[in-house]
């Protein structure tokens, strides 16, 4: 006879797979009540390790030519692609809100479209988002685009594989590194992007993925004064507290609402990376 053996599911931080500081976790549960993992339970202290493994990786990453960063992605997409099944099937035992009759293929489907997507962006974002200035005077005038350095995601519990790579694609396509919080409902398909992550060529520590409450994580995520930004699924009450404790450290706030089509081609833009960059102009002598 042999025995099961049920995955002990870990966070994916610095390039490693973590428990919570804390030992806690929680459980979840099939649509029909069976059980299936313990989750961990990520702490405050997790989400400052996880923005030090951040701050690490993030100047390596942001040396990158944007061809390169442009081919890691294109792998990750075939990494998913070769998992689909498996990544579908983790959609699938997840409890389904009301109203949510998306499939779990055509998710999948859907998050390995949006990577290529936003690879096929690496390289071209630029000549969108910058520019060549006319001036008054003898100088070639251009602006540029620099990333921010480390922003942190809060991914909503709808979709949770499509929306959390929707909210950290526009980022790590510029050359910052995330720190992200999966759904909390469903935070297994994040799970197996982290060892998706963990065997292909992106550095560890660009992408780090905790699990937890949101509850016990938003007060930090809003005050770290590390994360230069935030790209959050937040009602109105955690968006007042986002923007409040952003405020202190003067770092930017993109908010969607939990109602947001995580389907909808709006999301396949470059426009969405310009919320995750800042623009530097330059002045150079004509003469």
């Amino acid at each position: 006879m042999t025995l099961p053996i049920t995955k002990t599911p870990k966070c994916y931080v610095g390039g490693s797979f973590i428990r919570s500081e804390s030992g806690r976790v929680y459980e979840i549960r099939s649509s029909s009540g069976e059980f299936l993992a313990n989750i961990p339970r990520c702490t405050k202290k997790d989400l400052r390790n996880a923005v030090e493994a951040a701050a690490k990786a993030g100047a390596g990453w942001a040396k990158r030519t944007p061809y390169n960063r442009a081919q890691i992605l294109y792998r990750l997409a075939e990494m998913l692609e070769a998992r689909a099944a498996e990544m579908a099937a983790s959609l699938r035992e997840r409890r389904r809100p009301a109203g949510d009759e998306a499939s779990p293929e055509a998710e999948v489907r859907a998050a390995i479209d949006r990577i290529v997507h936003f690879a096929g962006w690496a390289d071209k974002y630029e000549q969108v988002l910058g520019s060549v200035n006319p001036v008054a005077s003898p100088h070639f005038n251009f602006t540029v685009t620099e990333p921010m350095g480390i922003v942190g995601i809060l991914a909503p519990e709808e979709a949770p594989l499509l929306a959390l790579l929707t909210l950290i694609l526009p980022s790590i396509v510029s050359g910052n590194s995330v720190v992200a919080l999966a759904s909390y409902s469903a935070p297994y398909p994040s799970i197996l992007l982290g060892e998706m992550l963990a065997v292909s060529d992106l550095p560890g520590g660009v992408v780090n993925l905790l699990t937890g409450e949101r509850k016990d994580l938003l007060p930090t995520f809003a005050t770290h004064e590390h994360l230069r930004a935030l790209a959050a699924v937040a009602t109105q009450d955690e968006a007042t507290a986002l923007q409040q404790g952003a405020a202190e450290s003067v770092k930017r706030v993109k908010l969607h609402a939990p109602e947001t089509d995580w389907f909808s081609e709006s999301h396949d833009s470059p426009y969405a990376i310009r919320d995750f960059v800042e623009a530097k102009t330059i002045w150079h002598p004509n003469f």
